[in-house]
């Protein structure tokens, strides 16, 4: 390969690695139209503006505006650090960009950005639980820019730069910083930087080498690049012990080629010109250029257990696989989520910002981001707890070349980074208001982290590339091929949907899925399936002595398309099953009673529903299947929730909710929750559990303090046990409309082996929660 056959591989525009998944896969067929519909339904966009204090008369509106507003204002007027106690100002962020460079999009502007920057917004908030108001600029040149954004300090307490391309964005933040008195962060750089810092200091660890002796070759000299050899020099890195290479190849003294000052710094005295003379001996390969950068050959040249970061996206620089062929001792980060160490920028952006946000930091300094790298890297280093587990799936993680940093849906990263990047705040004057109570403030960070959506992401990655067989009984709704669909595309379990193939395939077609019956997923067909026999023979052994005859049993298994499923769940042709869109709840609990039967030591079934809210999630028994339990049912279903909720990493915090608070009423229904309570401290010492109170006392320990000190159940429940499914089922409908939850569930409880009776108001996405609930479940029973 001569000089510049070899460079022009890096013709592509320089990327970064995807920080919000962008990229792994094309927006083409399905996933595009999905993206598309994705946006604009129910209503268009991913943002919305929520109050945060009630306005229902005429009080609220006096304390809300004119003229009870005068005050905050005439206290921020006379001390301006008091916006943070009296605004929002202290959570809100800025995610800001002028669009001329997109990942994977280039330059398209501000206008056609916005889906990025509310992307961005949303990952902040679920991720971080900081608000943002993501703003796009019509100004390309770096004076306006920096004029534009400066103007905003009043607004925020912090800035992400985004997508602005490179040099202009060192530029601009490099101004900015100077200027303004918070935060400025240019994610595309130095999000990127902290990870990839991270993977080198664990990388050198397992390889025995010192970053200080370290030679590292970076493919790609854009702002991605240019910072994460910033960051690798702070730390310890030689310059002289760094080669750039980029679109012209080596940077070096002399070079015609377009050379800035940021990327001159690396500019060397040498006779070498390609990538493939500067990756000799080289412990670090740094790749944020194009796919393909990275031959095989040149693996070769590199010095023993390399690092190599192939950061390109949705092609790396090289394939893991590939290099892995050519190189068993080395170690391989990439952008991309399907590969172990992902370089994902979400692993630390939304932390970094928490906790300078949270001391009114001034500046996200140098110190800083060290804390962040030295943070992540010490987290890949722990030994993993059985709460941090759930993120990873059924195998446990153990620090070493297939896990150098960890996953973006570690728990603990929020509990990590944000008080290290506050610490380090303080320590460096920075830091407007320093947290006093690093212990109080490890706490709040703490039950954020289990009040939110954040708990399915652990059922996902348990399910995923399983194997576990799931079986559809509605094969043929709508709403099944498209979580199908989803199925297949996120690898969450093998579906096998209960239908017949031409309705399938026509229906396929009609909704525009390009997914295949027979060829993508099964399909049991009761109209025709060479099994048909052997699944009577089968089904009529498990209710043959409860009223059904063979002819019965023959006609239910060409009809009764939830027979079908369990039947094949029982016979070991699926590992789990959902069932319900169809018709009544009871019918179906019936059918699988009989077919699945009771999990060992169990004597009914219970139904526990999920609530998750923008705020909090919230478990509730029973919504669906007994309507008056007795004190042993109540005892019984209880026990069996609290470990449904330890499968999402989550400890139970149970109330039994009454109309009765702690014995305030003596009736037949508070004597069996007070009954239950006794039966459930016997068996579970251990839960942390108290009743019957009302349910504001379950859900506020301050309420609950003010009536039962001593109550043993601590913080506010998690689950809330009712005396009987009206109340139950009740409450949970109102609640999910009123705070508009996502549903998840209903959870069915105390089967023998994974089954779930959904309703016929589930969605596509709910389909596809459980679905992932089901396979975990059926990986975690083995």
């Amino acid at each position: 390969m001569d000089d510049r056959a070899e460079n022009s591989a890096l013709q592509n525009e320089v990327r970064r690695p995807d920080d919000r998944g962008r990229g792994d896969r094309p927006a083409t067929g399905d996933l595009g139209e999905q993206a598309l519909f994705y946006h604009r339904h129910p209503k268009p966009g991913k943002l919305a503006i929520q109050a945060t204090k009630p306005l229902g008369n005429q009080r609220d509106l006096a304390l809300a505006y004119s003229p009870g507003v005068a005050e905050p204002c005439r206290a921020i007027a006379a001390d301006p650090q008091t916006v943070a106690d009296y605004t929002s100002r202290q959570n809100l962020v800025a995610v800001l960009s002028n669009g001329t460079a997109v990942l994977g999009l280039g330059n398209i502007g501000p206008l056609a950005s916005k889906p990025v920057m509310e992307g961005k917004a949303v990952l902040f908030k679920k991720f971080a639980d900081i608000d943002v108001f993501d703003i796009e600029i019509d100004a390309k040149e770096i004076d306006h820019i920096v004029e534009v954004v400066a103007a905003l300090e009043p607004t925020f307490g912090g800035i992400n730069l985004e997508d602005i391309k490179a040099p202009e964005c060192f530029e601009v933040e490099e101004r900015l910083r100077q200027r303004m008195g918070i935060p400025v962060f240019h994610d595309d750089q130095h999000g990127t930087a902290i990870i990839v810092a991270a993977a080198v200091r664990n990388a050198l660890e397992l390889a025995g080498k010192r970053i200080e002796e370290a030679r590292i070759v970076s493919s790609g000299a854009g702002a991605a690049a240019i910072a994460c050899l910033n960051l690798l020099v702070s730390l310890g890195a030689k310059v002289e012990n760094i080669v750039c290479t980029d679109i012209d190849g080596v940077v070096y003294e002399g070079r015609e080629a377009r050379i800035d000052r940021w990327m001159a710094v690396y500019a060397k005295k040498t006779d070498m010109r390609t990538l493939g003379q500067a990756i000799e001996g080289a412990d670090i390969f740094l790749g944020l250029s194009a796919g393909g950068v990275l031959k095989p050959e040149l693996l070769e040249k590199m010095a023993a257990k390399p690092l190599i970061l192939a950061l390109a996206n949705p092609t790396p620089e090289i394939m893991p696989d590939l290099a892995r062929q050519v190189r068993p001792d080395a170690m391989i980060c990439t952008g991309r989520s399907d590969f172990p160490n992902q370089v994902n920028n979400v692993l630390c952006f939304p932390y970094i910002f928490r906790g300078a946000l949270d001391c009114a930091a001034t500046s996200i300094n140098e110190e800083m981001k060290k804390a962040a790298v030295d943070a992540i890297a010490a987290l890949a280093r722990e030994e993993v707890s059985e709460v941090a587990a759930k993120a990873y799936g059924s195998e446990t993680p153990i620090f070493g070349p297939e896990y150098l940093i960890p996953s973006p849906f570690d728990p603990r990263l929020i509990l990590k980074i944000a008080p290290a990047v506050a610490k380090a705040a303080q320590e460096t004057g920075v830091a407007a208001r320093p947290i006093e109570d690093m212990g109080a403030y490890l706490d709040r960070l703490n039950r954020f982290v289990f009040r939110t959506g954040l708990i399915m992401k652990p059922i996902f990655r348990t399910a995923r590339e399983s194997g576990k067989r799931v079986i559809f009984a509605d094969g043929e709704d709508e709403r099944v091929l498209r979580a199908t669909q989803v199925i297949l595309e996120e690898k969450i379990g093998v579906p096998i949907l209960v239908g017949r193939p031409s309705v399938i395939a026509t229906r396929l077609e009609r909704y525009g899925l390009k997914i295949r019956p027979q060829v993508d997923f099964e399909v049991v067909n009761p109209e025709d399936d060479p099994r048909y026999r052997d699944y009577v023979d089968h089904y009529f052994s498990k209710v043959g002595r409860k009223g059904i005859n063979p002819d019965t049993a023959r006609t239910v298994v060409r009809t009764n398309t939830t027979v079908i499923a369990a039947v094949a769940v029982s016979r070991g042709e699926a590992d789990a099953m959902i069932c319900g869109l169809q018709g009544n709840y009871s019918p179906h609990i019936r059918n699988i009673s009989q077919i699945l039967g009771f999990a060992e030591g169990v004597s009914k079934f219970a139904a526990l529903s999920m609530l998750i809210s923008q705020s909090e999630t919230k478990f509730f028994l029973d919504t669906y299947v007994q309507r008056d339990p007795g004190a042993e049912d109540l005892a019984e279903m209880t026990l069996l929730a609290a470990a449904e909720i330890r499968r999402f990493g989550l400890s139970p915090k149970a109330a039994l909710v009454s109309h009765s608070n702690f014995g305030t009423d003596d009736t037949e229904e508070t004597r069996k929750l007070r009954r239950a309570l006794r039966l459930i401290r016997e068996r579970a010492p251990d839960l942390e559990i108290d009743g019957e109170m009302h349910g504001d006392a379950a859900l506020s320990e301050l309420t609950r303090q003010r009536v039962m000190p001593h109550s043993t159940l601590k913080g506010d429940a998690n689950l809330l046990v009712f005396p009987n499914l009206d109340a139950a089922n009740i409450t949970m409908n109102v609640v999910k409309v009123m705070t508009d939850a996502l549903h998840v569930g209903p959870m069915l409880l105390g089967v023998a082996q994974p089954a779930h009776v959904l309703t016929p108001s589930v969605t596509s996405r709910g389909i596809v929660n459980m679905a992932a609930i089901a396979v975990a479940e059926a990986v975690q029973r083995g």
